[in-house]
């Protein structure tokens, strides 16, 4: 399977997730979970991230990490390498701890951050592992609301601003959105590409500071393209409607259900029109 796409530049925010081989539990008990902090915590003042939250599950992590210095691969290298060095060695066994490479998200802090925030912490709740959210010691949402001490690591000023000028307000507001956060619709709805948490300006932005030049050949064609144009857009440009319809299908980007819907044809007059495209061209006509 081709590698997801990497983009590191300087003052990058992600969302990044990894978990365990097969499934398999990466903490065994709370000493685990403690060595895992310490070490997060480690990687976190070496590398100069600035970490917004976290949370520990039984079979994988999230985190919400900015990076100043454009360099999450190698801090991830060493904090997934290194725990699972600690975790072998700890329980006597060898070989893959995790499953494959992390998943790292690319944010839109304007638009997501504060939602990311509080899904972090909503994790354990989620997963009826407790029922407040207050209740999991192993996220950043004690420290963020003045339950537990802030391990120096992490960044509850800049998420709490958001929410008033003086800490016990916003914490007071913090404790609030978090807690109405609670069955809401999940925001990976929004998800494009598999690695951009964004709209399509957005993601436009993000591909200005990729060197495409640097791009790895495993990469698919897919998350290497520029964002595709609007469907009105598209149709604006061609006099006939299945013009249209053809152009929208050769984005990639399109299914033929949001293709139909928004020519306000069925879908398999979409998928009629793009096969006779198809004859056409291989015909030469």
């Amino acid at each position: 399977m081709a590698r997801p796409l990497r983009i590191e530049f300087p003052g990058a925010l992600y969302h990044v997730t990894a978990r365990g081989d097969r499934q398999e539990p990466i903490y065994e008990d709370d000493n685990d979970r403690k060595v895992f902090l310490d070490l997060l915590g480690k990687v976190i003042v070496e590398w100069n991230w600035v970490c917004q939250a976290y949370c520990m599950m039984g079979n994988h992590y999230h985190l919400l990490v900015e990076t100043p210095d454009g360099n999450l691969a190698k801090g991830m290298r060493q904090l997934n390498g290194v725990y699972t060095q600690l975790s072998n060695r700890r329980h006597q066994r060898v070989g893959h701890l995790f499953q494959g490479r992390y998943k790292a998200i690319l944010v839109d802090r304007d638009e997501y951050l504060l939602e990311l925030g509080r899904y972090v912490v909503l994790n354990p709740v989620r997963a009826r592992l407790v029922k407040r959210v207050e209740d999991w010691p192993w996220s950043s949402y004690r420290s963020m609301v003045g339950k537990a001490r802030n391990p120096g690591w992490l960044a509850t000023d800049a998420l709490l601003a958001q929410f008033g000028n003086r800490k016990a307000s916003a914490q007071r507001n913090f404790r609030r959105f978090v807690s109405e956060g609670i069955g809401r619709e999940s925001i990976w709805k929004n998800l494009n590409r598999q690695i951009y948490l964004g709209d399509e300006k957005f993601i436009a932005q993000m591909h200005g500071e990729v060197d495409k030049k640097s791009l790895d050949v495993n990469i698919p064609r897919v998350q290497q393209r520029p964002p595709a144009l609007p469907l009105d857009v598209i149709r604006a440009k061609y006099r006939r409607r299945d013009q249209g319809i053809v152009a929208a299908y050769r984005t990639r980007e399109y299914s033929y259900k949001q293709i139909a819907e928004y020519f306000r044809v069925h879908f398999t007059t979409v998928g009629r029109v793009v096969r006779r495209s198809q004859r056409d061209r291989t015909a030469g006509r």
